[in-house]
């Protein structure tokens, strides 16, 4: 078993390292604060090759594996989740196309997004669909050569910036099975009969753009279907460990983040005369932050290592490192305010926000409570 990155992976991680402190630290609050998308700050990620880095280098992409993703995002999440998020998810949605895509489909969209001249995002919760992917409601209906889409879509990543979207409607609604039925579609953002509302007043990832869709009759080429009609979910499905994975780095570099930030404060703050990390009590809570980071980061590897080697136990591995990296995510940032005191409730240290932008991994791809069930399902083998 090998336990280090190679050099090529190392690289990766200071380059990443040094583009995000320099980048995106500085800018973070003024973001946040405003809950304004970071256009300047995408632009220079863009020239880092840092948007949609998984996508194919024949498409303008990079070609990196999981782990090195994972490496990517642990390094942009421990700067900033908000506009961390951002930079990863420019191409969202865009393994629909890659797997599942016309040639001409990944030709026309996937260089564009990954040159930062478009924006993608994926479509698939309403405002009564969350968890259960089956009860979506957006109806796709043929006429002609044209899909006709109406519905509403919920709580979508990159809503009011994207320029294209993979929605997934119900385009089959006739069909018994569960989990047929549903298909994934192409939706350029300036289509007619598309609004899009941003959603503000959120608890975290407030640079991140969320957005309200409503489709009103939106025509689109029936050539925008992507892949078979009728299969939508099952595309879906197999794309959930892999991102489920990323959502895990993203907790492992949150908690870094905010594990670095709190020992670096304990070092610095007094009381009583002496620095506070000279206290016992500071110890062990620097030291549990550490130590879970570092398994949880573990675990995201090993889960990443598992989608780049489609190995056996993937799922049951991604649900696994989702759930902890969130959870640890959450714990250490809530000791890294602690550690802060009354100056870590304020916006002047930055793990008053990574406090709140770390709840999120706990809910989006997949609450905790679905993790857990998935986990279950696998041990017990128990199937759909």
């Amino acid at each position: 078993m090998e336990f280090q990155l190679t050099d090529e992976q190392r690289q990766l991680r200071d380059e990443v390292r040094k583009f995000a402190d320099e980048e995106i630290r500085p800018v973070a609050t003024e973001y946040d604060v405003d809950e304004k998308y970071p256009h300047e700050v995408m632009e220079k990620a863009a020239e880092m090759g840092l948007l949609a880095p998984h996508v194919p280098v024949e498409y303008g992409g990079v070609g990196y594996s999981s782990v090195e993703n994972a490496i990517l995002t642990e390094e942009l999440f421990a700067a900033d989740p908000g506009i961390g998020l951002c930079v990863s998810s420019a191409g969202f949605g865009a393994e629909a196309l890659m797997e599942f895509g016309t040639e001409a489909q990944k030709e026309r969209v996937l260089p564009e997004v990954t040159a930062g001249d478009a924006v993608m995002g994926s479509a698939i919760s309403e405002p009564q669909a969350g968890s259960d992917v089956t009860s979506v409601e957006t109806r796709a209906e043929k006429d002609g050569d044209e899909w006709v889409i109406n519905g509403s879509k919920m709580w979508i990543t990159n809503g009011t910036v994207a320029d294209y979207f993979v929605v997934v409607c119900e385009t089959d609604p006739e069909i018994d099975d569960r989990y047929s039925g549903y298909s994934q579609i192409l939706v350029e953002g300036d289509r007619d009969g598309l609004t899009r509302d941003k959603i503000t007043g959120k608890l975290g990832i407030r640079a991140s753009d969320t957005a309200e869709l409503r489709f009103d009759d939106v025509r689109v080429p029936e050539e925008n279907l992507i892949g078979q009609r009728g299969m939508g979910f099952l595309q879906l499905m197999q794309f959930f460990d892999e991102t489920r994975t990323a959502v895990a780095a993203q907790g492992v570099g949150i908690a870094r983040g905010a594990a670095e930030r709190a020992l670096e404060y304990a070092e610095e703050r007094e009381q009583f005369d002496r620095p506070i990390s000279d206290f016992q009590a500071i110890k062990h809570k620097l030291a549990e932050m550490h130590t879970n980071t570092e398994a949880a980061r573990w675990l995201t590897y090993r889960s990443a290592w598992a989608v780049d080697n489609e190995a056996a136990d993937l799922t049951a591995l991604a649900s696994m490192a989702k759930e902890f990296a969130s959870r640890v995510a959450v714990d250490v940032a809530d000791e890294a305010v602690q550690v802060h005191g009354g100056a870590g409730f304020v916006n002047d240290h930055d793990v008053e926000r990574l406090y709140r932008d770390a709840k999120i991994t706990q809910i989006y791809e997949g609450t905790t409570e679905i993790q857990k069930n998935i986990i279950a399902r696998e041990l017990l083998d128990e199937g759909l």
